[in-house]
């Protein structure tokens, strides 16, 4: 009976967001207040509906109703209540109403907080936010229906995919979803305003916050999947450039450049027609991810489905969806001049180098992601383009745009003297550049990676810093004023310098990885000793043990550093009989300067067992900048423009009508 109200819950939602799609454009057109404000409360309806069907498939999985085809399919009666739970997103069927649950989210918020919104903008976001709500339900109800009873329900379930039965998994979807959905607001903003032909600075400050949001989960989204990967798979990598890990990179890089793009409209009324495209990339390059990982064109530990029919379905909304936005761009492009004119010195030349550099290094990440595809629809050859090429060819655009950022931040608008505005960043390249010649004259054999990371990094993080000196006038008084200063700076300026610093802090952690990591790969009996680097370590042996659902075979590894014991390790292999499928459980002994990383392998007759060993040197750091990237994104989004839409745009003289 759950299930039932569960699947009516979803067929009502879509009938609402049919009308919402409809019913608040056409109230709008005509300046009829009642029909725009029917936005509001279909918006809200449909997020109450889709809330209600998706905890009534959370309480399948919680009893372990395996009269579901898809509870049958993805739990298990053992499995911990923590992966019951996170199994209703362990799947495509799952994940695709949470997928939709984030989407109705962000349309009851406007409704909810939009009240700054002038009326008619207010309407046509709502309608054009169901308009792609009403697609992905249709997918549901069609294609991928949750709610599907078994003739003849098992006596116990299939259980979940073991990999995903992790903490980091069960977090990682939602953080996921809610950037890749939340880039859906701005592309509803966007395609209002086309729509409207209007994009002025109060529309960059309304559409800032919900880009915003979308980029601080997205990071917070890819940096739990990066952790997971890191101790989950064994293989001690962070990141693969797996096609389904360049589907969520792709939108963020984007959404940075979207970001800075909308400064410039809100600022100086510039760059409004580059600002509304960026809009609809950010959010099509979200539902070109979505189609990757649903399609079944390319295989993933992180892929949801095999299914060409939901593919074609995907396909098709990603079509209309991405045709239609652009078809109307480039029908309202020439209505978004500007007067505004700048210096090829200033911040909104600074900017623009910023977006070019973030939009093509989008394109080498999709090129090298859709090539292999590419190659074997035409040739009919199968491809790999792996790491090595997308480090060479995307690194340079990164390093140019780490280079620029502390430039950029500190030039004037309008017109900059480039010399009077280095002089405060002399200091700061300097010191950057006595850290890399410390760092290389300290390390042996001669590697510039770390030198030229630490470098690059000492000049962001330093950089960040001066831009909140100069920000507070730290040379016009004393350090108490200089202080006072500070604390009175808008939280925005102080999220930008946090951000800023946050990539500072991974480019750091991504050069010394690279460049230092020490690894080893051994086979190793009871008893045997071996060493890496400053570090020794002695196999113990390895027992059994046993889990809720899993049995394991257990190690314990006694670790020392230069002779003092540094604990016990305890790296496993994992084997879930349900799915008949065995895992790796690495053994991490971390702190902020180094990992000591064992993962365990296959066994000989129970006598050698084979051994992967690694010093990772401050990998931490890599995490670390990524919380203090979505923490600086906090900061920005709790600014008191955003927080009371302070600069809201003034009304029009125009009385509305009431509908005929």
């Amino acid at each position: 009976m759950i299930a039932e109200i569960g699947h009516f819950a979803v067929l009502l939602a879509f009938a609402i967001a049919l009308v919402q799609s409809v019913i608040p454009l056409i109230g709008a057109q005509k300046n009829w207040s009642g029909w725009m404000r029917l936005g509001d409360s279909a918006a809200l309806s449909q997020f109450v509906l889709v809330a209600i069907s998706f905890g009534a498939l959370t309480y399948s999985f919680v009893v372990s109703d395996f009269s579901l085809q898809l509870v049958a399919g993805n739990s298990h009666s053992a499995k911990p209540m923590l992966y019951k739970i996170t199994g209703v997103w362990g799947n495509h069927e799952g994940s695709m109403l949470l997928w939709i649950l984030i989407l109705v989210f962000y349309g009851a918020l406007v409704a909810l907080f939009g009240r700054n919104l002038p009326a008619a903008l207010k309407a046509r976001v709502l309608a054009v936010q169901s308009m792609i709500s009403t697609a992905f339900l249709a997918f549901l109800i069609f294609t991928s229906n949750p709610f599907t009873r078994l003739a003849n329900p098992p006596l116990d379930g299939n259980d979940l995919n073991p990999l995903l039965q992790d903490p980091g998994l069960a977090f990682h979807p939602p953080f996921l979803y809610l950037g890749y959905v939340g880039l859906s607001m701005s592309f509803s903003f966007a395609v209002a305003a086309l729509i409207e032909g209007r994009v002025d600075a109060a529309w960059a400050r309304w559409v800032r916050p919900w880009t915003l949001l979308a980029w601080i989960t997205l990071s917070i989204g890819i940096g739990l999947g990066s952790w997971w990967a890191y101790y989950e798979l064994g293989w001690g990598g962070w990141w693969f450039w797996d096609p389904v890990e360049n589907a969520s990179f792709m939108p963020w890089l984007i959404a940075a450049a979207l970001l800075h793009s909308a400064v410039v409209v809100e600022k100086r009324d510039a760059l409004k027609a580059w600002t509304i495209l960026l809009a609809i990339l950010a959010f099509s390059f979200s539902l070109i991810g979505t189609f990757i990982v649903r399609s079944g064109v390319i295989t993933s530990v992180h892929a949801f489905a095999n299914d060409p029919e939901r593919g074609v379905f995907i396909l098709a909304i990603l079509t209309i969806a991405i045709g239609g936005a652009l078809t109307l761009f480039a029908a309202r492009a020439g209505q978004m001049r500007t007067n505004a004119v700048f210096s090829v010195f200033s911040r909104e030349s600074g900017l623009i180098l910023n977006n070019l550099l973030l939009v093509v290094a989008t394109a080498v990440v999709f090129f090298g992601t859709i090539w292999p595809l590419i190659a074997e629809l035409t040739s009919g050859r199968k491809l790999s383009v792996g790491a090595p090429f997308f480090e060479t060819a995307f690194t340079p655009f990164m390093v140019v745009l780490c280079l620029a950022l502390p430039i950029g931040a500190i030039l004037p608008w309008k017109r900059a003297v480039i010399a009077t505005s280095f002089k405060h960043l002399r200091g700061a390249l300097a010191l950057s550049v006595a850290l890399g010649v410390l760092v290389w004259s300290l390390q042996t054999g001669g590697r510039m990676l770390a030198p030229f990371g630490l470098a690059l990094a000492a000049w962001l993080v330093l950089g960040a810093i001066l831009d909140l000196l100069l920000r507070a006038r730290y040379t016009a008084g004393t350090p108490s004023e200089t202080l006072r200063r500070l604390r009175k700076l808008p939280r925005s300026d102080w999220g930008k310098a946090v951000a800023h610093a946050g990539l500072g802090f991974l480019v750091f952690g991504i050069a010394a990885i690279t460049a230092w990591e020490q690894e080893d790969i051994r086979t190793v009996g009871i008893g045997d000793r071996f060493a890496l680097g400053q570090y020794e370590f002695v196999f113990n042996g390895v027992e059994k043990t046993n889990g809720p659902n899993y049995s394991a075979q257990t190690a314990r590894v006694t670790a020392y550093r230069n002779g003092a014991k540094i604990g016990e390790m305890f790296p496993e292999k994992r084997f879930y009989p349900v799915q008949n499928m065995p895992t790796t459980e690495a053994a991490i002994h971390s702190n902020l300067f180094r990992d000591v990383y064992i993962s365990l392998g296959e066994d000989r007759d129970g006598q050698v067992w084979a051994m992967h060993t690694y010093i990772k040197p401050f990998i931490a750091w890599i995490w670390i900048g990524t919380i203090v990237m979505a923490l600086g994104g906090c900061l920005s989004l709790t600014d008191r423009r955003y927080r009371i839409a302070s600069a809201a745009r003034p009304k029009r003289a125009i009385t509305p009508q009431p509908a005929q």
